[in-house]
């Protein structure tokens, strides 16, 4: 994204959540978004998933601009190309586990005669298979978020994005749900992730900084 800026109003008043924000995500990179609550975390993600629209700037997928693309274009890109993982899980509570992740895959529209075996795939590589016929409200937080990331990774998209993934989570779980997608992404998933959590952050390849809407500074990893 190039020159990103971002305003919305709330009682009244205009907020300016992104202000003039430029970053490259590279294939296969794990990065990392911190900072302090309200300071446009996971407006960026939105802007990156194509879930909002830049007020200003533009935003490249594989070299294209898609800030102005049409509706469908956008919604058809989401269902290829991108991950979505929520902190709130955002899983259609009168699915099974099963059915949530198969559609992911519908929306794809690909009429594979492997469909089913994907989705099996995927929750195998997650540890959800033995609860593939319960509705959410029959999970734990853990079992939600596990397959809130099957759902994202059945379609192999090229970027996850995470938005405090494991912020509902006991540290327990938190840590098997960060290694879960630690995996995906040394498979070459892209992942950007939203955390308040250091030794999470830390694990990043860069670690961006934001403050008041604005990215005060990128780091490496220290080797």
């Amino acid at each position: 994204m190039r020159g990103v800026n971002f305003t919305y109003r709330t009682a009244g008043r205009r907020v300016e959540a992104l202000r003039n924000i430029t970053l490259d995500i590279e294939r296969g990179e794990f990065v990392s978004i911190c900072g302090p609550s309200g300071c446009g975390k996971s407006t960026l993600l939105n802007i990156m998933g194509t879930l909002d629209r830049p007020e200003t700037g533009s935003v490249s997928f594989h070299g294209q601009n898609v800030a102005g693309a049409a509706p469908g274009a956008l919604a058809r890109l989401r269902a290829v190309d991108i991950g979505f993982v929520f902190q709130s899980f955002n899983l259609i509570d009168s699915l099974s586990v099963y059915e949530n992740i198969k559609l992911a895959l519908l929306y794809r529209h690909r009429a594979d005669v492997h469909i089913d075996e994907r989705v099996q795939e995927v929750m195998d590589l997650v540890g959800i298979a033995h609860r593939a016929s319960h509705l959410p409200n029959q999970l734990s937080g853990g079992q939600q978020q596990r397959c809130a990331i099957a759902r994202a990774i059945v379609g192999r998209p090229s970027i996850i994005l995470a938005d405090e993934p494991t912020g509902n989570l006991d540290s327990e779980n938190a840590a098997q749900i960060f290694n879960i997608l630690k995996a995906v992404n040394a498979e070459g998933c892209a992942l950007v992730i939203v955390t308040h959590a250091p030794a999470q952050a830390d694990h990043a390849e860069r670690i961006v900084e934001m403050l008041d809407g604005k990215i005060q500074f990128i780091r490496r990893r220290l080797s």
